[in-house]
């Protein structure tokens, strides 16, 4: 994957800016270096999966550190890399509020995305503790979550437009599309469907688009 700055002159960047928002302490490069690594590399597999302009095909894979959608998705990376390879915790939680302060997109290191994923313009959206699948794609504005302690479980190929959000004991089929402004609230929408208004009172209807072929480069399934 090409990039718009070399892992070093990245990290070294990444540890000015949270060293200026946050400047509790001078926080290094060499510091985040080995995450970076770790989230360029999923970045890679993942970008070359996404089917848009601002993401070209695994041939002409490029990290623009300057395009925020794809910075915030670089933010998530290193910060849930931090997490799982049990680095400092403060390098984790200051990428993650930086990623709120500068995309108002509010995803945990905690938090497992999975593997193949996008963000388009996500401002104001938050991604609580659910269970993703591949082929997941968020607009601005959406919101994951639980309610008493009881957590979405959403499929593949699942689209969120703006406004949007799965809250609660939900169970989302395969291929789902959540237009915008739709509430689903504790109940479970079947595959290959197309959701409209908020809960208890959905309209779902069955679709034949495709989210797969719609946004990612993959066989339609």
């Amino acid at each position: 994957m090409k990039l718009s700055l070399t892992p070093d002159a990245l990290a070294a960047y990444l540890a000015r800016q949270v060293s200026n928002v946050f400047p509790d302490r001078e926080v290094a490069g060499d510091e985040y270096r080995p995450f970076v690594d770790a989230a360029l590399e999923r970045l890679e597999h993942c970008f070359a999966a996404i089917k848009n302009k601002y993401f070209p095909g695994r041939s002409d894979s490029y990290f623009n550190h300057r395009h925020t959608d794809q910075y915030a998705m670089f933010l998530y990376l290193v910060g849930n890399s931090v997490f799982r390879r049990h680095g400092d915790l403060a390098l984790a939680e200051k990428a993650y509020a930086l990623n709120k302060a500068l995309h108002a997109l509010d995803c945990s290191y905690e938090i497992e995305l999975p593997e193949i994923f996008g963000f388009q313009h996500p401002v104001g959206t938050v991604l609580g503790r659910a269970k993703y699948s591949n082929y997941f794609f968020v607009y601005q504005r959406c919101s994951t979550g639980g309610k008493d302690l009881i957590y979405p479980t959403i499929g593949e190929g699942v689209v969120m437009y703006g406004g949007s959000s799965i809250i609660g004991k939900c169970s989302i089929g395969n291929n789902v599309w959540l237009s915008a402004g739709t509430l689903v609230m504790e109940q479970d929408i079947p595959g290959n469907s197309a959701v409209f208004g908020q809960s208890p009172h959905l309209t779902i209807k069955p679709t034949q688009r495709n989210v797969f072929s719609h946004f990612f480069r993959v066989d339609v399934k």
